[in-house]
């Protein structure tokens, strides 16, 4: 190992070298500042939020790209290897949500209603991640690998999150089913059989359109390098799913993202004089606004993704940041991530905190989000190629 990590530092420019150490020291920073501030589940949050970012920036693992390529080239790799990350997953999270209080692990999953204002929130978040150019996590990491439109695109995000928590009340009073969860209604077998037959058979539909369009599947990408990467989906996806199982694990509940991005906006906008306490949304999470950000985990675990990302892209030798943007990109990644910020509050969460937290927590509320963000997805798509995106 030890060679391995001379023989890297060696063929890295002076640049990438600096990047890597600035990266390192950061998340160990962060991590001893959430430790010391909420203990050392928060420290670990920070460190599984590190290998998150190192996980999707190697494996370049996305779900907008995904979704994109299965419409526009007929492709389904990705949306497959989504599907194993949910599987492998919900293998360890539904056993510990129906018993894990019976062995002293007490787990909770996102089990949500869903109505008008989330199918809204979930049609705009997919079609603004068409725009912006990425989902959630995907923001997170490509901003991390040094991105300069993700970084726009984030600080859009981060906007729309905070501009939609003072309607929320309203948007709530929208109808709405009930909250429905699978492990509760069938337990944790019947849940998991449940879900792997459903994602099967999309897969399976993914496999008809692709040999039907290119006669075969198309062949999958090794892993070159696990330090270096590139990795492949199914790498990356058993490593993502290593990511979910041990949020459950240390922190008690699924992966979430976006719900810091609009505690991050109203800190700021706090700071700046506007009224966020008298908002409904924050009066009950007052506690939140008044104490440090690395108290919160969500918070932690997204800067984990963003240094993690950095030290890759550093390790990978590729952290080389474009400034120029042009008028296109920059107007679609403003755009693009304030429909998602203003969407994922509005429908329970992102790709990550929503479509594959809500399902590997045995909920409803997840595969609907995953209808109507797909719908969104298609909306945003269409327009992409209009605009010559691709």
């Amino acid at each position: 190992m030890t060679a391995l990590v001379q023989n890297l530092s060696k063929t890295l420019s002076n640049a990438n070298r600096t990047v890597l150490a600035l990266a390192l020291a950061a998340l160990a920073a962060v991590a001893l500042a959430a430790g010391n501030t909420g203990g050392m589940r928060l420290g670990l949050a920070v460190l599984i939020g590190g290998f998150a970012g190192t996980a999707l920036y190697h494996a370049s693992f996305g779900f907008t790209a995904a979704w994109r390529r299965i419409v526009t080239e007929k492709r389904g790799g990705g949306l497959r290897a989504q599907f194993l990350l949910i599987l492998l997953t919900s293998a360890i999270s539904f056993p510990l949500i129906a018993w894990g209080a019976s062995f002293g692990m007490p787990t909770g999953g996102f089990v949500f209603p869903f109505g008008v204002a989330a199918a809204i929130g979930a049609f705009a978040f997919g079609f603004g991640m068409q725009l912006g150019g990425g989902c959630a996590s995907g923001t997170l990491f490509t901003a991390g690998g040094g991105s300069t439109r993700m970084m726009v695109t984030l600080a859009a995000f981060v906007t729309g999150s905070v501009a939609a928590t003072p309607h929320m009340h309203l948007w709530g009073e929208l109808p709405k089913l009930p909250a429905l969860s699978l492990v509760t209604e069938f337990g944790p077998l019947g849940a998991y059989a449940a879900t792997a037959a459903v994602l099967g058979l999309v897969a399976l539909w993914s496999i008809r359109v692709e040999t039907r369009a290119h006669g075969s599947l198309a062949e999958p990408k090794p892993t070159v390098s696990v330090l270096a990467g590139p990795w492949s989906l199914v790498f990356g996806a058993v490593a993502i799913a290593l990511v979910g199982i041990a949020t459950f694990l240390v922190l008690g509940r699924p992966w979430g993202i976006t719900s810091g991005f609009a505690l991050w906006g109203a800190k700021i906008w706090q700071f700046l004089g506007g009224p966020v306490t008298d908002w409904p949304y924050w009066q009950w999470q007052k506690g939140a606004l008044e104490a440090s950000v690395f108290a919160d985990a969500t918070s932690v675990m997204n800067f984990g993704i963003l240094l993690g990302a950095m030290a890759a892209a550093a390790i990978a030798g590729k952290y080389a940041p474009v400034w120029k943007l042009s008028r296109r990109d920059l107007a679609t990644a403003i755009i693009g991530g304030l429909l998602m910020g203003y969407g994922a509050r509005l429908a329970y969460g992102c790709n990550i905190g929503a479509y594959l937290g809500g399902i590997v927590s045995g909920s409803m509320h997840g595969w609907l989000w995953l209808v109507f963000g797909f719908i969104g997805s298609l909306a945003g798509t269409r327009l992409r190629l209009r605009l010559g995106m691709g």
